[in-house]
């Protein structure tokens, strides 16, 4: 079976799916890419199914060995990346010969980049997904981030290899957002209409606190106006949490399932990809749309991914 070999492991290199969502009664969240959409974009460039496991990368990548030579694309941010010294273009498919070394850099753009390679990385399956859940120390490599001479064993490809590439235009239309579209939260009517104005009307930074459990924000103070104590309770991917400091946190995908602070809004699913790929320092502002559209945002977003337009073959 072929195999990659790690050199060096970057910040923070894990493998990721889709997740395993369905579990938050057990106490269990979803974990899986922090992008789904540069993780979906990229399997479909190696011709795998769309969950299969692939490295994600976050704001400085690693050196990987392709030991037996392998076909691969790098997706989601921009991190310099080569491939024996010859720059390594995203969103298309290379070939990397045996032995040969992909060097990836730092960040130039945005957080996260997605190392996906025909056949995926095999690793043991954690109720029923191969991502690793840092917080839990589950699934993955060990439940723990990559390590200079960590091995992964690569799957057999499905199809033959071949150049590929996102389509011109694709990527435009998922581009990563920076303002972010909310629906309300489950206790919006917590906050009066003027603080709920300002939040809206105001810019947050991401502050160096920012991780796969949640990202927490920096910007103007909003306090709820209940002062009542909450009971703990079930809490969304993407719900907009507010704690006594009055600073905005975005729970994320490894997030705790349950919460005792009020929630002020919730991040569409369509943008969760857009949250992935914040960084810190980065400047968010926030969007309120109504349920009808957050859902009409997504079918428009899977219809796009679903598409046979997306990919196209080009010349060996």
């Amino acid at each position: 079976m072929k195999s990659l070999r790690i050199e060096s492991p970057g910040l923070l290199t894990t493998v990721q799916d889709l997740g395993r969502p369905g579990h938050g009664p057990l106490g269990v969240s979803a974990s899986g890419a922090a992008d789904p959409v540069a993780l979906r974009l990229g399997n479909l460039l190696v011709r795998n199914p769309h969950n299969s496991a692939a490295l994600e990368m976050t704001l400085l990548g690693g050196d990987f060995v392709f030991s037996d030579g392998a076909s691969f694309t790098l997706t989601g941010a921009d991190f310099g990346a080569t491939l024996n010294g010859q720059p390594v273009a995203l969103w298309q498919t290379h070939w990397a010969l045996p032995g040969e070394v992909l060097r990836v850099g730092a960040t130039r753009d945005h957080a996260r980049c997605y190392l996906c390679v025909a056949g995926g990385f095999v690793v043991p399956s954690f109720l029923a997904s191969a991502s690793t859940h840092l917080l839990s120390g589950l699934g993955g490599l060990q439940g723990r981030a990559l390590r200079k001479g960590d091995v992964i064993q690569l799957g057999e490809p499905l199809l033959a290899h071949g150049k590929r590439n996102v389509r011109s235009g694709v990527l435009d239309r998922l581009h990563p957002r920076r303002t972010l579209r909310l629906t309300t939260g489950a206790q919006a009517e917590w906050f009066e209409l003027r603080a709920t104005e300002h939040f809206f009307s105001s810019s947050y930074v991401v502050t160096e606190e920012a991780n796969r459990m949640g990202l927490r924000l920096q910007g103007p103070s909003i306090r709820a106006s209940v002062t009542r104590e909450m009971i703990t309770e079930g809490v969304a991917l993407g719900a907009i949490q507010v704690p006594d400091s009055g600073q905005p946190i975005i729970l994320f995908v490894e997030q705790q399932t349950t919460g005792g602070y009020p929630k002020i809004a919730n991040v569409i699913t369509a943008d969760l990809a857009s949250v992935g790929q914040l960084r810190p320092r980065d400047k968010v502002r926030f969007e309120l749309v109504s349920f009808d559209q957050a859902r009409a945002l997504l079918i428009e977003q899977e219809r796009l991914l679903a598409s046979g337009e997306l990919i196209e073959d080009g010349n060996e």
